[in-house]
């Protein structure tokens, strides 16, 4: 029996004692919206006053009712990025926060601009300081490589520290523009080798700037279970003052509701190619009426990023009506059911 079959038998006696929850394929959701990866970094903070590394909206949002969350793309060893590992900070140290964001996040027309690089305390500090005070949400593991061998070194520390069917599934993340590499060079490699070894559902996390539609169809053929659609879209905003870019790393990642008509198209077209894995939608959600749109272009599930997450730092008073408002799309998507196509 592969590895796959194995993991395979393993979920379906696992689940013989789940609860209610949305099944797209091997991946197993308690409902059908989830959060994208980033926004809630780890799914827990060391600071309980101020949950740095996540949205302050985190702490007036029950997580573990999404479908799934998901973590900040973790790498083999610990990445510092465009931006920082440092997750408690004094108020004295404030200051030197805000300038750390201010090279990895901006604010732009309809929606943000980030090119925080992958930064991320790595995988065995995750799984050993992190992972541990998150058992009660429903998680998907986002890990990051430049190599086939890394994300074969990453699922093996992840199928040795996770039982199989403890979470809802890993997410590879082979599709980030913020770290300047070129994943078409490893892509097929790293599904064909990392994929069956995997005693976890595997999601691919697409990009609308690389060719999405041979990836999925890739994916199809190497046994991923799901797909992401989508990642940040590269952009670039300048200084007009001094055409310097606002960003250190001088592109970034947009996302917000700039770029939902994108992501619907990348669905739509997915389908429209023949594409048949459960597909979960990101970008731009903010309302029930924009989930309704993604299911209707395709998709399965759909995922708050940004647009839902992100604030400008006076807007973090705000967090409790943003709160009341995600509360409220959960409670209407617990139970809800996508149209047939």
């Amino acid at each position: 029996m592969s590895l796959a079959q194995e993991r395979n038998l393993r979920l379906v006696r696992a689940d013989e004692t789940a609860g209610p929850h949305v099944r797209l394929g091997d991946v197993k959701l308690r409902n059908r919206l989830v959060t994208s990866s980033s926004l809630l970094g780890y799914g827990v903070a060391n600071s309980k006053l101020i949950p740095y590394g996540m949205s302050p909206i985190s702490q007036l949002v029950p997580l573990d009712r999404f479908g799934a969350v998901t973590t900040r793309t973790l790498t083999v060893e610990p990445r510092e990025g465009h931006f920082t590992t440092k997750d408690v900070w004094s108020l004295g140290e404030l200051p030197g926060l805000l300038k750390y964001y201010g090279r990895a996040l901006r604010q732009v027309d309809g929606g943000w601009l980030n090119a925080f690089g992958w930064c991320n305390v790595g995988i065995d500090s995750y799984l050993r300081d992190y992972y541990p005070r998150t058992r009660g949400q429903n998680t998907i593991i986002s890990v990051g490589g430049f190599s086939t061998e890394e994300f074969v070194t990453l699922v093996d520390r992840i199928n040795a520290a996770v039982p199989a069917g403890e979470i809802a599934a890993v997410e590879f993340n082979v599709s980030c523009h913020n770290v300047n590499f070129d994943f078409n060079a490893i892509i097929e490699s790293v599904l064909a080798e990392a994929v069956p070894r995997s005693n976890h559902p595997v999601i691919l996390k697409l990009s609308p700037d690389y060719d999405y539609l041979q990836h999925a169809k890739l994916a199809a053929r190497h046994g991923v279970s799901a797909l992401t659609a989508i990642n940040t879209v590269k952009g670039l905003r300048l200084d007009p003052r001094t055409g310097t870019p606002l960003l250190a790393n001088g592109f970034g990642g947009l996302s917000g509701r700039a770029i939902k008509p994108i992501g619907l198209r990348v669905i739509s077209e997915l389908r429209d190619a023949g594409v048949t894995l459960p597909i979960i939608a990101t970008g731009g959600i903010r309302t029930f009426d924009d989930c309704r749109e993604y299911f209707w272009a395709g998709a399965d599930a759909v995922s708050l990023g940004s647009a839902s997450w992100f604030a400008s730092f006076p807007g973090y008073a705000l967090s409790p009506l943003y709160a009341l408002r995600i509360r409220s799309l959960l409670r209407r998507m617990e139970n809800y059911r996508p149209p047939r196509r």
